[in-house]
Order: structure tokens, then sequence, then C-alpha cells
């Protein structure tokens, strides 16, 4: 596999996630991916994008009612 950026080969590794929403920060410090050996640019494969997007989910609701809990309504 080779990296679409700069053609450089891809590499089975790990690589940190990161995401600013609402309410929270989440980071994940090591996530399966596929990296560039050359200019460290990051591939997710399905599975891994499909949890990730399930945590921030979960996350989001539970963000929500720690919102309610503070403020009374939901906002």
């Amino acid at each position: 596999m080779t990296c679409i950026h700069c053609r450089g080969e891809m590499k089975s590794a790990t690589a940190p996630f990161h995401v600013d929403r609402d309410g929270y920060h989440l980071m994940l410090d090591a996530v399966p991916a596929w990296v560039c050996e050359q200019c460290g640019e990051a591939y997710f494969e399905d599975r891994e994008v499909e949890a990730i997007q399930a945590t921030i989910r979960t996350l989001d609701r539970q963000a929500q009612r720690l919102s309610v809990q503070e403020t009374g309504t939901a906002s």
C-alpha cells in the first residue's frame, strides 16, 4: 500500500486520534492504523473508524446528559 500524499510505503502501526467536540475533547493515543513511513500520514481501517464513531456517539449522549444536569434544561 502506498500513501496518497507522498507515495511512501505504508506500514501497520498505531497512530493517535483526537477530536474536539462541543463540551469535550477526545484523545486516543494508539489506534491501529496504516502509517506512512515517509510522511507519517495515518489511515484507519473501517473497523477502527466504526469503533471511533461509536465512542463519539456515546460521549455525545453522555455530554448532553451532563449538560442537562448542569443547566436543568437540554442545550
